[in-house]
């Protein structure tokens, strides 16, 4: 199965997690084991030490611990990395490990599966550091009907590119798209402006329903535990990762689109008028309108004035 770039229900249980954890903490060490993890060299990682953590936040899908001197570090795990929690004060040398956070309480360890190394660590100062790695997307929790509408269609792209870009809307990637687009009853492959007013209200109030769904799902079942099995594939899901199962609403087996490293799942009654979207005969629309591969499209970074 395709792998899971962990989303904003993920990535807020993570945030959530280590707030009970280190906030008030002292970062003791860092270790970094996977040199091509680090992307930035000034301010030196060294700076994070023996410094106290004062906040933390999500910015996109991004993890940001806030530590004095108004230092940030912001993790970025992509695809194949996660974080564990251990309650003893040793940096890690497990094969998979990238790096590790040694706090005066314990030792939060960074793994990353897989040959691709992509996860990044950056090491910023303030706001301003922290603006220059915001995709600038739309915070839809925060946000308006209005204001989602105008993001959505200010170009007009399929509903899974859109959703799934960074620089429309924060912390939204394959799987909880899949989800988002099955609540409206919408077509993956849509168009953004050819939506009729009622539809893109739906999807608003779709998309806003879809992941706080998922964030309080998930803040239950991970409890005081730290979330150690962050994956796209959950019970509960309609159809994400549900390819050839019946669909929850009306029975239909799932579909799938793939494409390079991507993965769209859909119920083609409930979405597409019963209309298969074969692979193939969509290649075209796909090329032209989809990033490679997610990674990729997490990559580029709009920097704001």
């Amino acid at each position: 199965m395709i792998g899971h770039m962990p989303e904003l229900p993920d990535v807020v249980t993570y945030v959530e997690a280590l707030e009970r954890r280190i906030l008030g903490h002292r970062l003791e060490h860092v270790q970094i084991s996977s040199p091509s993890v680090l992307r930035t060299a000034s301010p030196a990682i060294s700076e994070a030490e023996e410094k106290q953590v004062h906040r933390l936040r999500r910015l996109g899908k991004r993890i940001c611990i806030g530590l004095e001197k108004e230092l940030w570090l912001v993790l970025h795990l992509m695809i194949a990395g996660r974080l564990h929690w251990k309650s003893t004060k040793a940096a890690s040398h497990q094969p998979k490990g990238i790096a590790s956070f040694v706090f005066d309480n314990g030792t939060l360890l960074w793994t990353e599966a897989g040959t691709q190394k992509r996860a990044s660590l950056h090491l910023v100062k303030g706001d301003e550091g922290l603006r220059a790695l915001d995709p600038g997307g739309l915070e839809v929790l925060d946000s308006d009907e209005e204001s989602f509408i105008s993001t959505l269609q200010s170009a007009n792209h399929t509903l899974k590119r859109a959703l799934t870009d960074s620089r429309l809307f924060s912390g939204i990637g394959n799987a909880y798209s899949d989800e988002i687009l099955f609540e409206a009853r919408l077509s993956p492959i849509a168009l953004t402006q050819k939506l009729t007013s009622e539809e893109a209200s739906n999807l608003f109030a779709a998309t806003r329903a879809t992941l706080i769904h998922w964030s309080e799902k998930l803040r239950k079942e991970t409890g005081d535990r730290f979330p150690e099995k962050v994956t796209a594939f959950r019970p509960g899901m309609a159809v994400h990762g549900r390819y050839k199962e019946p669909c929850p609403r009306c029975g239909t087996k799932i579909q799938r689109i793939r494409y390079a490293s991507n993965e769209t799942n859909y119920c083609p009654s409930c979405q597409t008028g019963g209309r298969l979207l074969a692979d193939r005969s969509l290649s075209r629309l796909l090329r032209e309108d989809w990033p490679r591969t997610l990674e990729e499209l997490e990559s580029r970074v709009s920097r704001r004035p």
